[in-house]
């Protein structure tokens, strides 16, 4: 059994509530989603707060964090599109978290 059929059989029983599927898999896609999406929220009020346009190193942590979770639901779903849409953005986000903690980058 690979890795897949493992966790298609632990995390993707779904059942039907309100018309819609769900399950655990589906949860943790919900949990990625606001994760990523909290991003922006974090970022606008860091903004307020400056009077300009900042990105706080929280930023990069919840994009990473969103990235990975929703690459991670994506790859249970067996969805390509999905995968190559987060996946790759997390080295973007490792890349500036190290960059700010070498201090090449301003936060």
């Amino acid at each position: 059994m690979d890795l897949g059929m493992l966790a298609d059989a632990t995390f993707s029983q779904s059942h039907r509530y309100m018309g819609l599927d769900w399950s655990m898999v589906t949860i943790v896609g919900l949990i990625g989603n606001a994760i990523f999406s909290s991003r922006f929220i974090v970022q606008w009020i860091a903004s307020e707060r400056q009077g300009a346009s900042v990105i706080p190193v929280s930023f990069w942590y919840l994009s990473l964090i969103g990235s990975v979770t929703m690459a991670a639901y994506f790859v249970v779903r067996r969805d390509p599109v999905g995968i190559l849409a987060y996946l790759p953005n997390s080295i973007v986000y490792l890349r500036n978290l190290q960059l700010i903690r070498s201090g090449g980058v301003s936060s």
